[in-house]
């Protein structure tokens, strides 16, 4: 995730402009103006006056921009700059803001002002709370509730899967096998096992990708594409269709795809890991917002992924260190919840969950829990694992390089023993 200011941010111009690329927490993103057009921070490359075209450097890459017939051209103190594109200070590397707007389907710039923003102010710290006596959900007892509500991963505060679901899961697992580029089973093809989510969820799994490098069992026909993307939390990509981030998320999840030479029907398995920036709504709003959310993005998969069959989601990790209100506890430590109602949510048979074709329309895949990424800072947990402050960025909500291997472990941990899992991940 980036500082708040970054996650609130539209970024138009990756979705309409040639291939966009994912995201980093240092990326400028565009901002909404009156009117329905975004700012955007550029670099010029080549400007053709007598066209009324400009080449600009934009988040990663070349953009080509018509601009407007009435497009203002402003100094960096805002005033008119005399000449429009033909102006000396307009040249290669010249640093600007441009106000782009959609007009038949094509970007235009409607304006163009003359050097950056000044550098936002850093984020609020967040206010302090009180979570010594928070237990991860794996570790309350049956009768232990938080704020009311029942710990442990499934209902009646266990953490196992209840025989159903398990049972449910292990058919869907014995159906994934090689595809082609067409979805169609064949020896020599591929398994797609897509992640999903924010920049926190990129970092962990590029370190769970690094790892896997080194594994000697892993299925040879496996294929481990990152779908995560910097800033791009549950409320962004929730609807593909929004013209907006939504849209811009999903088409960047299919040029990786391209880009790793597979295709979305051989995407067989996902896993998820989201939140979103600055909540403020308390307990459990946020987590029901969050819920909802959740709900949404798994509904997309069989829309995209045809032979998408199972869906692992795993909680935030740990943020009593965070250093400002991106997604501090106790939110990181409530999406559990999210994940944990979502999943009782199919488990009584709510049909927009749907999976099994024998009951209806299929809806969403199969959904389960993940690794449950959430430790008490440096209280362990019951089974050991636990994180120091050094396990985080200077944030303290993105995790550290060894914070990154810490989760990496936990993933590969996870998909190697899970009943629902090793058939397919291994060879």
């Amino acid at each position: 995730m980036r500082v708040i200011n970054y996650l609130r941010a539209a970024c138009l111009l990756a979705a309409v402009m040639t291939a966009p690329v994912g995201g980093t927490s240092q990326e400028k993103p565009t901002q909404p103006q009156p009117g329905g057009g975004f700012e955007v921070e550029a670099t010029i490359k080549k400007i053709d006056a007598d066209n009324g075209t400009i080449v600009v450097f934009a988040r990663g890459q070349d953009r080509n921009l018509k601009i407007a017939k009435n497009a203002k051209f402003l100094n960096k103190e805002g005033k008119d700059l005399a000449d429009g594109l033909k102006s000396r200070e307009l040249k290669e590397g010249t640093e600007v803001r441009l106000t782009v707007k959609m007009v038949d389907n094509r970007p235009v710039a409607q304006a163009l002002q003359l050097g950056r923003k000044a550098a936002a102010r850093p984020s609020e710290p967040p206010p302090k709370v009180d979570m010594s006596k928070v237990k991860p959900l794996t570790d309350m007892e049956r009768d232990e509730k938080y704020h009311g509500f029942a710990g442990g991963l499934y209902p009646d505060g266990k953490n196992e899967r209840p025989p159903a679901h398990e049972a449910a899961g292990l058919a869907l697992a014995k159906q994934i096998r090689p595809l082609d580029a067409d979805g169609k089973p064949i020896p020599e093809g591929k398994i797609v096992f897509l992640s999903v989510g924010m920049s926190n969820t990129s970092q962990a799994f590029t370190a769970f990708r690094e790892v896997a490098k080194s594994e000697q069992d892993l299925n040879p026909r496996l294929v481990l594409v990152n779908g995560a993307q910097g800033g791009m939390t549950a409320a962004a990509i929730q609807d593909p269709d929004d013209n907006r981030r939504g849209t811009e998320y999903w088409k960047v999840v299919n040029n990786r795809l391209q880009a790793a030479g597979v295709t979305p029907a051989q995407v067989q398995a996902v896993w998820i890991k989201q939140a979103d920036a600055g909540p403020s709504q308390g307990f459990p709003k946020y987590a029901q917002t969050l819920h909802a959310e959740l709900g949404k993005i798994v509904q997309i998969l069989p829309r995209r992924f045809p032979n998408v069959k199972l869906v692992y989601i795993s909680n935030r990790t740990y943020a009593g260190w965070a250093k400002t209100r991106l997604n501090p506890e106790p939110y990181a430590f409530e999406s559990g919840f999210a994940v944990k109602w979502l999943i009782e949510q199919q488990l009584m048979g709510d049909a927009a969950l749907n999976y099994d074709p024998a009951k209806g329309p299929v809806k969403a895949p199969w959904v389960s829990w993940g690794p449950n990424l959430w430790a008490n800072g440096s209280t362990p947990r019951a089974d050991g694992f636990r994180y120091a402050e050094s396990d985080f960025a200077q944030d303290g909500t993105h995790e550290s390089r060894s914070g990154q291997q810490k989760v990496a472990g936990l993933l590969l941990q996870f998909f190697k023993t899970d009943t629902t899992t090793r058939a397919w991940f291994l060879k």
